[in-house]
């Protein structure tokens, strides 16, 4: 119930959550198996709703590739993001906790992606407005970098990193898997 709550508050206010999910440090094994893998799951199950109002152009194979590449795109995203944002920035891999702050830190912005992609999913037509709400991603990044830890003079070159590894690389997996899985 605390990690339901600390989801939302970062999502509401992304200044008052992370500072929320700073007090209450959940290790990221229990972010993951709490929110973040559930999450894939529905967001799986919800590439199969298109299905329901239009059974022509999704069928069960097409909506079970799209299941396939919504996954995969977010599950990568969380892993190469981690890696190369520890990486770029090696005072964030140097103990276990700056490393789970920065796991942590990703694994919220992705959690705040995947819950759009749901709403997308199961809207039976393109709503564009809520494509915007991505956006809202660098704003969450910017508000949750200060408990990161880096200097100060690093924050705003983190953030822009950042915002652009979590919002590009799921739409840039989605493309590759697009090409190999669907033609």
């Amino acid at each position: 119930m605390r990690l339901l709550k600390n989801i939302l508050l970062v999502m509401i206010s992304p200044k008052v959550g992370w500072e929320d999910v700073e007090r209450c440090g959940f290790p990221t094994s229990r972010i993951l198996r709490g929110a973040f893998y559930p999450l894939l799951v529905i967001l799986a199950i919800s590439s199969f709703v298109p299905m329901v109002y239009d059974s022509v152009g999704n069928t069960v194979t097409s909506s079970l590739m799209k299941a396939i590449i919504a996954v995969a795109m977010y599950l990568f995203s969380y892993y190469f993001a981690s890696y190369l944002l520890s990486g770029f920035y090696p005072e964030l891999a140097r103990s276990r906790i700056t490393l789970a702050r920065l796991n942590n830190f990703i694994i919220y912005c992705l959690i705040f992606e995947i819950l759009i992609t749901i709403i997308i999913n199961l809207l039976p037509g393109t709503f564009a407005p809520l494509y915007f709400l991505f956006i809202y991603v660098g704003y969450m990044a910017m508000r949750g970098a200060p408990f990161l830890g880096l200097k100060e003079s690093k924050l705003n070159k983190f953030v822009t990193i950042a915002t652009f590894m979590l919002i590009g690389f799921p739409l840039i997996i989605k493309w590759l898997l697009s090409i190999i899985i669907i033609k």
